[in-house]
């Protein structure tokens, strides 16, 4: 029928069919190839493998996701880990009586990431009795669900039938003690509006005892949105990463951030064979890939990003490359600095009594010529120029390392943030599995209980099922108390292999001081105007705005609404007359063109007088920003501000995106 509708014309569709039995996967496997169609399978009897490896679990997925084949057909080796979001239609052959079976199989194309609505077929024999009761379990289901107009009973149908006593029931069954009527009786006795009403009642408890704050999930996802790594940034890094692994490079000027590898490098192999390698192994030969998740998906690409393991081979060959460097540090010209100084980089992680890194951060401590620390954002280089070593080395570069003082003021305040965000989580963590282990206990304490009755009334068999109560009973002591011990362990917060990464000689730009740059460099105090009137104009919105211009970001203010989620990263410029230009550095241009979907540029004009904010312009990187290439940054006379944006003309490098 699918191919009588042309279901299978289209490339990008595909078909998952779900079987109990390896004898069924095969006859389907058989038939459906015999019809014509491009089958693979995956089964209990496949290994994992790889993408490269043929008759392995990977491979199979892989053809299906890249359209080798069209149709999957799968036992429930694939109903875990397996991600096939690619396909939105799914077929249950034959359905599995544990609830939890079948909500795994269609958590397979069910997912994050899935744009499509997903279409679920289950195929029920209603000439048999099993098949009548499921039937009428699904009438039922929509029975209840048209009258709470409430699609959440889907979601605990498991807590109104659960899978043991639907095992259990059907068990006595198949044993003769139950006949045909008391199947259906004993399978859908609490299946009724009432018990679903209370349930789903529970579950909205449950979750408002969680204390959630809307307000606070907005802002955590404005702040993951703010410092996400994105797509464009990936790119620059692989593009220009890929020199050092010469792995060459196939770009596509039409889809943004793609582009096709050739073999992978035996240089890159090597990484496989880490101890701390968790990644799948690298695939002979990629096929075309983007760091952009929408392109990967519409057009069925890799999507490469942290954690893929090309991306991250790539990230370990470069350190390892840049260790040398590191070594020798460098030097930097810089417009903001009039005296020489020394940056130096820290890197610090927080270590767990389990061992295990809990979180990591970069440190960047600048040195001035007087020997006085400050702490700076690591973003910090973006704004500098490579310099040529000076005849004669400043004493900065020279003067010991502020480590006491990196310690107190950064090292320190560092630990005790870390600390407190984990106690709160462990906290909530060890609520949550006091109260379910102490819930699974007392239901073990039950079991034994009626293994004890049923001892006292002589059933058969009623010894071995207290002896496994008792088990049971023992094994959820156990796992209680070593999950105490370990949450006990996890409170336990250290500072571990802190290290100095490199250093950066910092000299103040020979051109700083000439007309032509000096005219460009902002005022401070025409500056300290505007960003006051930004940032009152923003709360006036009603927005949360923070103040950020001191850690160079790329932009000088975060505003987020909390009602919508949108978030601003809000670049402010200031001019002391109505008209003249502005000047973004390598740092904030190079943010800008990255975050197109939320950087702002708002220009503040008339700050020796009466200031005026002008029209707020999202997306300023469409503008034509001139260079000085003297000094490598960019301005822009306000005047095209009023004017019709204007297109810049240059071709897109790789791993940018187009105007």
């Amino acid at each position: 029928l699918l191919q009588q509708e042309g279901f299978f014309d289209h490339p990008e569709q595909r078909l998952l069919i779900f079987t109990e039995f390896k004898d069924t996967l095969d006859y389907r496997v058989e038939r459906l190839k015999s019809w014509g169609f491009r089958v693979g399978a995956i089964h209990g009897g496949m290994k994992p493998g790889s993408r490269d490896e043929r008759g392995t679990r990977l491979f199979a997925e892989q053809q299906f996701r890249e359209g080798a084949i069209q149709i999957l057909v799968a036992t429930e080796a694939a109903g875990e880990g397996i991600n096939l979001q690619v396909c939105n239609i799914l077929f249950n052959y034959d359905i599995p009586w544990n609830p939890n079976r079948l909500e795994q199989r269609m958590g397979r194309i069910h997912r994050y990431g899935q744009r499509k609505d997903c279409l679920i077929f289950n195929f029920v024999a209603t000439n048999t009795i099993e098949g009548r009761v499921l039937q009428r379990l699904l009438e039922k289901l929509k029975e209840i669900r048209d009258a709470l107009d409430d699609d959440a009973v889907f979601n605990v149908v498991g807590e109104v039938l659960p899978s043991a006593h639907v095992e259990r029931v059907l068990r006595d069954y198949y044993a003769g003690r139950l006949g045909d009527a008391d199947l259906e009786e004993k399978l859908l006795r609490n299946v009724d509006e009432q018990e679903f009403r209370r349930i789903c009642q529970n579950a909205l408890e449950g979750l408002a005892s969680k204390k959630l704050n809307l307000g606070m999930l907005i802002e955590r996802r404005a702040r993951a949105q703010e410092h996400r790594v994105v797509p464009e940034t990936i790119a620059r890094f692989i593009r220009d990463a890929a020199e050092l692994v010469r792995l060459p490079l196939k770009t596509f000027p039409h889809l943004p951030h793609t582009f096709e590898p050739e073999r992978t490098p035996s240089v890159l192999r090597r990484y496989e064979s880490d101890p701390t390698w968790k990644l799948p192994p690298l695939a002979d030969k990629y096929p075309r890939c983007s760091t952009d998740r929408e392109t990967a998906e519409t057009h069925n690409l890799e999507w490469v990003t942290p954690g893929h393991p090309l991306f991250e081979a790539i990230r370990r060959h470069t350190y390892a490359q840049a260790l040398d460097v590191f070594g020798k540090g460098a030097i930097f010209y810089s417009l903001q600095h009039n005296a020489p100084a020394r940056i130096d980089f820290y890197r610090a992680r927080v270590v767990d009594g389990l061992g295990q890194v809990i979180h990591e951060r970069l440190f960047a401590v600048e040195v001035s010529n007087d020997g006085k620390p400050n702490l700076r954002e690591p973003h910090v280089l973006g704004n500098f120029t490579p310099a040529d070593p000076p005849e004669t080395l400043p004493a900065v570069a020279t003067l010991p390392e502020k480590t006491d003082w990196l310690n107190e003021h950064a090292l320190v305040p560092f630990l005790e943030e870390t600390r407190k965000e984990r106690l709160a989580e462990i906290e909530r963590i060890s609520t949550h599995i006091e109260l379910s282990l102490t819930e699974l206990l007392q239901r073990a304490d039950e079991e034994i209980g009626r293994a004890q009755n049923a001892i006292e009334r002589g059933e058969p068999g009623a010894e071995g099922w207290r002896t496994l109560a008792e088990n049971r009973h023992a094994e959820l002591l156990q796992r209680r108390e070593r999950r105490r011990q370990e949450l006990e362990r996890q409170r336990s917060l250290s500072l571990q292999r802190v290290e100095r990464i490199t250093s950066a000689l910092v000299l103040p730009h020979p051109e700083r001081e000439t007309p032509e740059v000096r005219r460009l460099q902002p005022n401070p105090e025409t500056e300290a105007i505007a960003m006051r009137v930004v940032m009152e104009y923003e709360r006036a919105h009603g927005r949360q705005v923070y103040d950020v211009h001191e850690k160079n970001l790329g932009y000088d203010i975060t505003s987020l609404d909390v009602n919508s989620g949108q978030l601003r990263l809000i670049e402010v410029k200031g001019l002391t007359d109505v008209t003249g230009t502005i000047l973004l550095t390598p740092n904030e241009r190079r943010v800008a063109e990255d975050r197109r979907d939320c950087y702002w540029l708002y220009v503040v004009t008339n700050c020796g007088t009466k200031p005026q904010l002008q029209e707020p312009f999202k997306d300023p990187a469409r503008l034509e920003w001139h260079e000085v290439t003297k000094v490598a940054h960019y301005y822009l006379s306000v005047d095209a501000m009023t004017q019709k944006m204007q297109i810049r003309e240059e071709d897109t490098p790789y791993g940018g995106q187009g105007s």
